[in-house]
């Protein structure tokens, strides 16, 4: 296992880290985590030297937080960076934050936790922990211990973003970012931005929840045949990540223990500033590929924006291109649902017109906001 700095900190983190978000599961019911496999597959990532550990409070409907607290005995707590998150949207009050952290530490049969996370920053989540003291709670959490290092992760625009970074002195923080998210969300820029504020970078998200390694459309696949050196499609998501020299730590969601076995394998070669130009235009003719599949040809300019009804038309669009080009309209559904609040859902749309006067790109938005509402609200 390699192992890189964290931000400014002198720690030293696994460039693999395990996202404990995506476990086997019984019966479909994703409460119910397998505990006998997941057991044997993080403690098998742990004994193979991957030491970062990354759960939150709702992750497997509340229930990733125990099950990690009793995966981590034996000893196994002591090998690692643990890291767990406040549910930033749940907060109502400066007391709440305190009493999360409590539950959260009781949940995971821990003192403290090494990283700790604002979980899911968004504008309109960022209001919100501001307005009720997160300041000054990280300030205390960090005081008496209970927190080693704070940090956030993030869902919003790159101006939200550099806004978020500036506004306290964060040991780190948790982007989406992989070959196909360089302009999406925090994107590149926003990964140049934290680094060159000196925070340690954890990426998740590095395969878009397997929608680059499965169900890939044949002709991306003929693109990675075609490649002098033979990978698979996880390894040239994960080897295009470690070649940045700014991320510290790739998170990968294992679900099953031949993914824990292939990503540590992976990770053995995972070096910064390791992909030739050949390999790199490899990665490139495979992102051209996925693109070309896209719906619409939104550039993400906003010049559409602001839109009266408050309709957030851009981020419709980059949910109905994820259904189109990972063939996934049901994933890109849940997605959607999640992180696209209802006021900026598509069915607000009044059909006033204005949007389409200003897009460069002379898109039929009121059309296409249509048939983001057929496929994801209806």
């Amino acid at each position: 296992m390699l192992y890189r700095k964290f931000g400014q900190t002198s720690e030293k983190v696994s460039i693999l880290g395990f996202g404990c978000m995506r476990f086997p599961i019984i019966g479909g019911d994703d409460s119910k985590i397998d505990e006998g496999r997941a057991t044997k597959m993080v403690r098998y990532a742990i004994d193979s030297g991957v030491n970062y550990i990354d759960t939150a409070y709702p992750y497997h409907r509340g229930m990733s937080e125990p099950f990690v607290g009793k995966v981590l005995q034996d000893g196994y707590r002591e090998k690692v960076y643990l890291a767990t998150k406040l549910p930033s949207w749940l907060i109502r009050s400066r007391e709440d934050m305190d009493r999360y952290l409590d539950e959260q530490l009781e949940k995971l049969r821990t003192n403290y936790i090494d990283f700790y996370l604002v979980h899911g920053l968004n504008r309109d989540f960022w209001e919100n922990v501001k307005k009720h003291g997160i300041f000054d709670f990280l300030d205390s959490a960090l005081r008496d211990g209970r927190i080693r290092y704070a940090g956030f992760s993030f869902h919003d625009d790159p101006e939200v973003f550099k806004e978020i970074v500036d506004s306290y002195p964060w040991t780190f923080c948790q982007i989406q970012f992989n070959y196909m998210d360089e302009d999406y969300q925090a994107g590149k820029e926003g990964l140049m931005y934290a680094a060159s504020r000196g925070l340690g970078l954890v990426i998740m998200e590095p395969l878009r929840g397997g929608s680059l390694v499965s169900s890939v459309p044949p002709e991306v696949q003929e693109i990675w045949a075609s490649a002098e050196v033979r990978r698979s499609p996880a390894e040239w998501g994960l080897r295009y990540l470690w070649d940045y020299p700014e991320i510290s730590v790739v998170l990968s969601g294992m679900s099953d223990m031949a993914q824990v076995e292939e990503n540590i394998r992976v990770a053995d070669g995972g070096y910064s500033n390791s992909l030739t130009e050949a390999e790199k235009a490899v990665i490139a003719r495979a992102r051209e590929i996925y693109e070309s599949r896209m719906k619409v040809n939104c550039t993400g300019c906003r010049y559409c924006m602001p839109c009266p009804e408050g309709v957030n038309i851009s981020q419709n669009f980059k949910h109905l291109n994820n259904a189109a080009m990972f063939d996934d309209p049901e994933g890109a559904r849940k997605v959607y649902r999640i992180l696209v609040p209802e006021d900026r859902w598509a069915s607000n749309c009044t059909e006033c017109g204005q949007c389409e006067e200003r897009c460069p790109q002379q898109i039929p938005i009121r059309k296409m906001l249509k048939e983001v509402v057929r496929l994801f609200e209806e």
